[in-house]
């Protein structure tokens, strides 16, 4: 028995959400985002520390447009140590439909990362980060460029020049003000091919409602597709923000334990799994990680990392979390989630089964 649903295929797609948009591998090249939203879906997020190789694939298993990666230097890439083994930007084997994303600040800088980038992790599409409020990246790129929309131009324009891929920007609102559409006109002036748009300010970080009004009218302001972001935990959450008129939702945090928000808005089932069903896939989760990371400084195959993701497959069970926050290996996940595995008559499935060969995989998600 397989841990959890499989992969999705293109039969399970509903009809009247179908394109007459030929068929094609989602390896890159311009007009990457075009081909990808002439089908239903949505987008996992770069969120840091969660949207690694290991969650990109359960997302890209259950439907998801595309994904992008945790953010990346653009200065690590060219002037300090980062090899193509760096983790944030290494693929898992036969990853497809992978955006990489960049910050910095300085468009030489830039240019020489994207082709960096290009080279070692073989994205199928390049974003630019302006929207990361964190004060580590300050004056390094990330939100600070909603302050100096002119240098992020310029950045877009080096990016363009560097590459034949399809080219992104990810912004908020603004600064501490609206400032969006405005800047966005800015940017598809620039050349970029898509913007995601999350709606709260840098200053507000993640505190209050996400503006979707706001979203709609930069939506309705420039000629490249926008995609929206913010505070979606739900399919019907999705489709209600997919009515104000943007092309595409980006999923966060909603997705974090809950892969199948992809393939819900992929072919409009919306039911989850069963909780023994879920474990296996959070079982699953945790020997991805282990198989992708490899052993730490300590020369174990540590899954600490998940101990913040692995609770959110199961939060109707409760009474799993405190063990859960303090696993260590693939065996304790295993350990912890034994009674709901044996009840799903799962208990002898391998965390990690085989998965459909990189071609079969490509040509069911092109």
């Amino acid at each position: 028995m397989t841990s959890g649903p499989g992969p999705i295929s293109a039969a399970q797609i509903r009809p009247d959400q179908t394109s007459a948009v030929p068929t094609r591998p989602g390896r890159g090249g311009p007009g990457f985002y075009a081909h990808q939203l002439a089908r239903p879906g949505a987008v996992l997020a770069p969120m840091a520390g969660y949207s690694d190789a290991p969650l990109r694939q359960l997302a890209a298993e259950q439907g998801a447009l595309w994904t992008v990666s945790e953010m990346i230097s653009s200065r690590g890439l060219v002037l300090g140590g980062d090899t193509e083994k760096l983790s944030l930007g290494r693929p898992y084997p036969g990853e497809t439909r992978r955006a990489v994303q960049l910050f910095g600040a300085e468009p030489d800088i830039l240019a020489r990362a994207v082709q960096k980038a290009e080279a070692w992790f073989s994205p199928a599409a390049i974003d630019l980060n302006m929207g990361c409020p964190v004060p580590k990246v300050r004056g390094k790129g990330g939100a600070c460029l909603l302050q100096t929309p002119e240098v992020a131009y310029a950045l877009v324009q080096a990016m363009r020049s560097a590459t034949t891929l399809d080219v992104s920007a990810k912004i908020r609102l603004g600064w501490d003000h609206d400032r969006s559409v405005e800047i966005a006109q800015g940017l598809a002036e620039a050349g970029v091919g898509l913007l995601t748009v999350h709606g709260r300010t840098s200053a507000q970080r993640y505190t209050g409602e996400a503006d979707w009004e706001a979203i709609a009218r930069v939506a309705g302001a420039v000629p490249v597709p926008v995609i929206g972001s913010g505070d979606i935990t739900s399919a019907a959450g999705a489709r209600a923000r997919l009515r104000l008129g943007v092309a595409g939702v980006m999923i966060g945090r909603g997705a974090v334990g809950n892969p199948w928000i992809f393939r819900a808005l992929a072919t409009g089932e919306d039911a989850l799994p069963p909780a023994p069903e879920r474990a296996a896939t959070a079982l699953r989760h945790a020997q991805l990680h282990a198989d992708f990371y490899g052993l730490d400084r300590f020369g174990v195959p540590s899954v600490r990392a998940l101990r913040k993701v692995l609770p959110g497959y199961l939060p109707d069970h409760p009474e799993l979390r405190e063990a859960l926050v303090q696993v260590n290996t693939v065996e304790d996940v295993r350990e912890t989630l034994a009674p709901l595995l044996k009840q799903g008559g799962m208990e002898g499935t391998p965390a990690s089964p085989r998965l459909p060969a990189a071609a079969e995989y490509a040509g069911r998600h092109p």
